[in-house]
């Protein structure tokens, strides 16, 4: 895929190798990758607690689903400003101990929002100072784990682990919310925060727990100046590395505000309760959790497949927004998870591939800071034509610039590949493929 020294870092194909690395959960073999999964899987519940029930707790004392989305957009905003420095922090010191004083970070984080909760006191602007500190805490946590994975399985299986720890988060996406709902129902939104903060005791305990002696040793960046300038200018150089990291950009900042949406369409298009809020969010991992599992399977990240999800994405954003009752609202969200997570995991694991292994802290940081850094400008943007134009409005726009992102981007790499559009009548249908510009010529 990659012609760059990244390329180098990817695994070569290999017919006899093939059988065993398109095993779903191949990685599962390794220890310490089987350890940092089970670990996750406890977080990642109480992770997916917590998001449903800070917003729940912000539209409760506000109202407004500008509040959720400026709730969103604090906890992203260090991403933005400062991603890019948790990069280089990531390819400096070795990550698993940065990731065991994050996740010390994260739980106490949470357990400030429980006591605050149970005690009574808790006001909107202490959920945004909390929401900005855990950003803060991700700048460093989301680029040294995302470039753990090479070291806990190698580069051989690095897109499996990716693909198999989405489909750990999408799992405990599947009980988080409807544990969330259940606790704010009989005992409040404190308790949910309690055991988000006491979930992180889990990755603790895995990353002790691991034979350092097996992880893959990768060199690591040493101290110097310019180390910023030097990542950025790797990643401009390389358009395999450049365009797949535009559209996730894109993707996540307008497309991913399922906060204020689902939250919007549950409360003023469904007059619904927390309960319905849960469900939706349920039905969306349903799809992520299809969608991770799919991607855990195959054995190569492909450029159109990425640009090919993302149109689908944007198709089926624009319908469930325009969707006249509720079931076939709830019934879309399901392939909008399952599309969202196959655009997040083939870019993902064609990012990490395609880069060379002392650089891949700073590229994953500039990844993440794209994928999820865009979201304080996205996150109030969207609020605010939710609550203006109302919920439909809102999520119709989220889908139409992915649509349009996907579309622009996918014919500059057809472009940068030597490709064309060929529109072909079949029928009474068009049918729409590229075909190398040589091809298309001849057949002129």
């Amino acid at each position: 895929m990659s012609t760059g020294p990244g390329a180098l870092s990817a695994p070569a194909h290999n017919p006899d190798h093939d059988t065993t690395r398109n095993r779903t959960f191949s990685s599962l073999k390794v220890r310490n990758y089987r350890l940092f999964f089970t670990g996750a899987i406890v977080s990642n519940t109480g992770t997916w607690m917590a998001r449903i029930t800070q917003d729940w707790l912000v539209l409760s004392l506000t109202g407004s689903a500008a509040a959720v989305g400026i709730t969103t957009a604090l906890q992203f905003l260090p991403m933005l400003l400062f991603g890019l420095y948790g990069g280089v922090i990531a390819d400096r010191y070795p990550k698993r101990y940065l990731l065991m004083i994050s996740q010390g970070a994260l739980g106490l984080c949470g357990l400030a929002l429980a006591v605050l909760t149970l005690s009574g006191h808790v006001q909107v602007w202490h959920v945004y100072l909390i929401a900005l500190l855990l950003g803060m805490v991700t700048v460093v946590d989301n680029p040294a784990r995302q470039s753990f994975y090479s070291e806990l399985v190698g580069p051989a299986q690095v897109r499996n682990a990716v693909s198999l720890n989405s489909a750990n988060f999408q799992s405990a996406r599947l009980v988080g919310p409807a544990v969330a709902g259940a606790l704010i129902a009989s005992v409040g939104s404190g308790y949910a925060f309690l055991v988000n903060g006491l979930s992180f005791l889990a990755p603790l305990a895995s990353l002790m727990l691991m034979r350092t002696s097996e992880l893959h040793q990768v060199e690591r960046a040493p101290r110097g100046k310019g180390q910023l300038r030097e990542g950025l200018r790797y990643v401009a150089g390389r358009p395999e590395l450049i365009w797949p990291i535009a559209l996730v950009g894109f993707v996540g900042t307008f497309g991913f505000n399922f906060p204020i949406w689902l939250t919007a369409f549950s409360d003023d298009v469904f007059h619904a309760g927390a309960g319905t809020y849960g469900f939706l969010n349920t039905l969306m991992a349903v799809g992520s959790l299809i969608g991770a599992l799919l991607a855990a399977r195959r054995g190569t990240s492909r450029l159109r497949l990425l640009v090919g999800g993302a149109v689908a994405f944007g198709v089926l954003e624009i319908a469930a927004a325009l969707s006249p009752s509720f079931w076939l609202f709830a019934l879309l969200l399901v392939p909008i998870g399952m599309f969202g997570l196959t655009v997040n995991v083939t870019a993902n694991s064609s990012v990490q591939l395609a880069t060379d292994p002392v650089m891949r802290g700073r590229v994953m940081s500039l990844y993440m800071m794209v994928f999820v850094g865009g979201t304080p400008v996205g996150a109030p943007l969207l609020g605010w034509i939710t609550d203006t134009y109302g919920a439909r409005v809102g999520f119709a726009t989220g889908g139409a610039v992915s649509l349009v992102a996907a579309v622009v981007i996918g014919l500059v790499l057809a472009r940068l590949g030597g490709l064309r559009v060929k529109v072909e009548m079949r029928g009474r249908h068009p049918h729409v493929r590229f075909v190398p510009r040589e091809h298309l010529a001849t057949a002129a």
